[in-house]
Parts: C-alpha cells; structure tokens; sequence
C-alpha cells in the first residue's frame, strides 16, 4: 500500500489554518483521496489533555522551555496513535500546526535553539516531517481582527502575546521557508478563502501529479 502524504498548515494567528485545513481535505476527497484533519496541541486524547495545559492560564504559566517539553510531549502521542497509523493506511494526513510551530514559537520568539527544539522532536516523533508545508500569511492588522472574532474575550495564552512576539512568529516562518523550499510553500491567507484553498492545491500539485 502507498504511503499517504502529510501535510502541515503554518501561521500566525487568525490566519485560517484550521478553515483551510477542513477546506482542503474536502478538496482532496473530491479527488478521491482519503484524508484525516487532525490538529496541534492535539489530535489524540493524551495531546488534547496537554492541550488545555498548554493553551489555558496566563502567559506566563510555562517558560519557553516548559512549553517546548508539553508540546514535544503530545506531539509523540499524536505521532504514535494518530499520524503515523494513517499515513501507513495510505491516508493523506492534514495537520494545523505541527513541528515548524514549535521552531518558530519556543525556538524564535521563545528563544531557543532550533536544533534543541529538533532534538525533541528526533526523540519524541522520530523526527517527522511532513511532505508539505504551507504557511499561511495575514498582516498583523488582519490577523489580529480575525482572532479577536474567533476568540472573543476568550484569546489563548500564544494569541494573547504582544506584536514584537507575532513579529518574531511570522519572520521565522519565513525563514523556514528560504531555508527549506522544497518542503515550505507561502501562502497569501488575506483572499477569499477559495482563492486560498485554489492556491493550495496548486502547492500540492507536484504530490498529486
């Protein structure tokens, strides 16, 4: 049986990953393909108890150092009950959010090196990437009035952090991206979301062909 493909979806907040993700999956069940959406923190019930650690509280609850612990932590649960039995099943897997977050949110805007934050991911995943990347990219203005909508009063502990943090978040993306162009595509997110979910098959046109 064929391995099923990953696929991550990136971003700031409020940029419509798990929207996309949904879409997408739609998009790819149209073409006969099987797919499972799934999500970070998250996915598997032992990730979605760390989940309400990890999202729930004030800022401050976790250091950077904790919260790469917590997410390394579910992400092996997910990986190991979810992800890799899938892919395995030829099923095409559609993640909001995966490693890159980490990278870019405890790595970047938290300060830690990269290579510790992989190092994590090498032991508790195996190091698994996923076969596409996305990254969906929203002007802060936009960002922030989507969540504000989404959220509510009610933001998280990372959408609830200052600008400079979200700043850092987006710049490392990009940097992924230049580093990694094979696996990393940017995404204009600020379009009605079929001219979005359009560009994304059209990212994916390579694995489809």
């Amino acid at each position: 049986m064929t391995r099923g493909r990953f696929i991550s979806l990136e971003g700031g907040e409020g940029a419509g990953k798990s929207t996309q993700a949904k879409r997408l999956a739609e998009a790819l069940a149209a073409r006969g393909i099987e797919t499972l959406v799934t999500r970070e923190p998250g996915g598997s019930e032992g990730a979605e108890a760390i989940r309400g650690l990890l999202m729930q509280g004030e800022v401050t609850r976790w250091s950077p150092h904790t919260e790469a612990l917590l997410f390394a932590a579910a992400r092996a649960d997910h990986v190991e009950k979810h992800i890799n039995p899938a892919l395995g099943a030829g099923t095409w897997v559609i993640c909001d959010r995966f490693i890159d977050s980490s990278r870019a949110y405890q790595g970047v805007a938290g300060g830690i090196d990269d290579a510790a934050v992989l190092a994590l991911h090498g032991f508790g995943s195996r190091g698994l990437l996923p076969d596409r990347t996305f990254v969906l990219e929203l002007s802060p203005e936009q960002g922030r009035a989507r969540a504000e909508v989404r959220d509510g009063a009610g933001a998280d502990r990372f959408a609830a952090r200052g600008e400079q943090f979200h700043a850092d978040v987006a710049a490392a993306f990009r940097r992924f991206a230049e580093v990694e162009p094979d696996r990393f595509r940017l995404i204009d997110a600020g379009g009605a979301a079929d001219e979005v979910t359009t560009a994304l098959l059209a990212g994916l046109a390579d694995l489809l062909s």
